[in-house]
């Protein structure tokens, strides 16, 4: 699941990402707020998709032996395109850095996301 979770992402499928996760998913965002709910997570994508251009690579998921939980770490391969709120001016910077994410799998679905990078790395790479 989560791999066909990365796939989609990867493809920029967000319909079959939202078609993974449970209708009151737990969206954890790097440093940031929790967010609750599939058209939170829908809107986060939409967000994503103006801003950013992403691809994950060297993914890597282990599971406990029940599936419910879940971890994955993988190298973020990106382009800054639109200037994100907050963050510094987009300038079609180029950026790679390790990330990973824990999940919660309940009901064959995706229950919660939490995302992680390192911040302080990105604004690094994108001239902050």
């Amino acid at each position: 699941m989560v791999l066909s979770y990365y796939a989609a992402f990867n493809r920029a499928d967000w319909s079959a990402m939202l078609g993974l996760l449970g209708a009151d998913v737990v969206h954890d965002l790097n440093q940031g707020a929790r967010e609750i709910g599939r058209d939170a997570f829908a809107a986060f994508l939409q967000r994503m998709a103006r801003h950013y251009r992403e691809q994950l690579r060297d993914i890597v998921v282990m599971a406990s032996p029940d599936g419910a939980r879940a971890g994955a770490e993988y190298m973020v391969h990106g382009e800054y395109l639109l200037t994100d709120p907050g963050l510094p001016d987009a300038r079609g910077q180029r950026y790679a850095l390790p990330g990973g994410a824990f999940f919660e799998i309940r009901d064959g679905k995706i229950q919660r996301v939490t995302n992680y990078y390192n911040l302080e790395q990105w604004m690094a790479m994108v001239g902050a």
